[in-house]
């Protein structure tokens, strides 16, 4: 781990990517506040805010992985962050000439350039740091985004109430400018000059790369159903809370601070026994989905706050494993010129599972009741290891 803290490239990224979090976290707090305050605390434009931060995960997630994979990554990372702080300068002249909704774009423009910037920074973690170490920095990374799901909140509060609109956004401002200048020390990559094609042959090799590695199949279908489970489950939250537990609906914060804890401790062990997760990819990924679904019958079925507060603690140390596990694979196994355009096709699966999952959550309680909705997901996410059962995890490489 010390050969790891010593890597120019790591340090540089990793503190880039602090200071984004810190900026995400005092951005979403700030427009969250800042359009309830606008529009009386309105639902609709609340839900907005969201919707426009995961939009673009549709949209540009393949087209950003794509241009990830052409450009050169230590650039890419330095214009985005340049971008995204230049882009709050502008909002906050219009918000200034009276045109309050120009905070959504905010949402929009920094979700946009992180579908560029994202794969940028995994190329720059195959090309400079030893595949031993990427467990360990996954780890590391997963802690650090967890510790920011815990306390991002406060500190977002925190900054808009003692600062206000304007103020936060030019903190924004200093955060990502400060951000693109310590990228600016990363290494340049030079890659050996060959003729490329045009973006749309690059997609369609992305496509054909995919279909060509039985192990990424495995992982786009597994991401796909696991997302279906999450989906269900996740804007039910809140009822089982109310209904099983019997608490206020403002309780659902804490359950949720639990798994962030949760996620900081795996993310901390995950770091420390990186080598042996690496070693028993199969037993950790299948005790992750066991554990995932069984945890999911106990939410349900628990009437303790103790004991649904634990699971959801538990349920954090398992989902940081599960990242862990396939953000190393992915980033030490892929093929670095393939990296954006994997990322930008498995992750939209994801995403559009758990869109399937949330949409259909509301009919399957209507229709059945909420246990049901519960077992749906439960049953789901233990389908999946059928799926583990045939990944090739004893090969250095994840092509067939």
């Amino acid at each position: 781990m010390n050969s790891l803290f010593k890597n120019r490239v790591f340090l540089i990224v990793q503190g880039a990517d602090l200071l984004q979090q810190m900026g995400i976290w005092i951005r979403n707090m700030a427009l969250l506040f800042y359009i309830m305050e606008q529009t009386n605390n309105n639902p609709t434009a609340v839900s907005m805010l969201t919707a426009l931060e995961y939009l673009p995960i549709f949209v540009f997630s393949l087209i950003g992985g794509t241009f990830a994979d052409r450009w050169e990554p230590k650039k890419t990372v330095v214009l985005g962050d340049t971008l995204s702080a230049f882009s709050t300068l502008l909002i906050l002249l219009l918000i200034s000439f009276g045109v309050w909704q120009a905070v959504f774009a905010a949402t929009v423009i920094s979700a946009i350039v992180s579908q560029f910037s994202q794969p940028s920074s995994s190329i720059l973690l195959k090309k400079h740091i030893p595949s031993e170490y990427v467990g360990t920095a996954v780890g590391i990374n997963q802690s650090l985004m967890a510790l920011f799901t815990i306390f991002g909140p406060v500190l977002g509060a925190f900054v808009y109430s003692q600062l206000g609109l304007k103020s936060s956004i030019i903190a924004l401002f200093i955060i990502f400018i400060t951000a693109a200048i310590i990228q600016l020390f990363l290494p340049s990559y030079r890659e050996k000059k060959t003729e490329k094609g045009s973006a749309i042959s690059d997609i369609k090799e992305g496509f054909k790369y995919i279909m060509g590695q039985t192990n990424l199949k495995l992982i786009a279908a597994m991401f796909l159903i696991s997302g279906v489970a999450i989906g269900i489950t996740q804007p039910l939250d809140v009822f089982v809370i109310m209904e099983r537990l019997g608490l206020p609906k403002e309780s659902v914060q804490w359950f949720a601070a639990s798994e962030g804890v949760g996620m900081l401790i795996g993310g901390t062990l995950a770091a420390v026994f990186s080598k042996w997760i690496d070693r028993h990819k199969r037993i950790v990924i299948t005790s992750t989905l066991i554990s995932w679904g069984i945890i999911t019958v106990v939410e349900v079925l628990s009437i303790w706050p103790i004991l649904t507060g634990s699971a959801r603690t538990l349920s954090g140390v398992t989902t940081a494993f599960f990242e862990v596990v396939f953000s190393g694979m992915m980033i030490k196994e892929v093929e670095a010129e393939y990296i954006g355009r994997t990322n930008g096709i498995i992750m939209p699966l994801l995403m559009g599972g758990m869109l399937l999952g949330s949409t259909s959550s509301g009919f399957i309680v209507n229709q059945i009741n909420l246990f049901s909705a519960y077992l749906i997901a439960a049953i789901l996410t233990l389908s999946c290891t059928i799926l583990t059962d045939r990944l090739k995890l004893d090969k250095k490489t994840l092509a067939y």
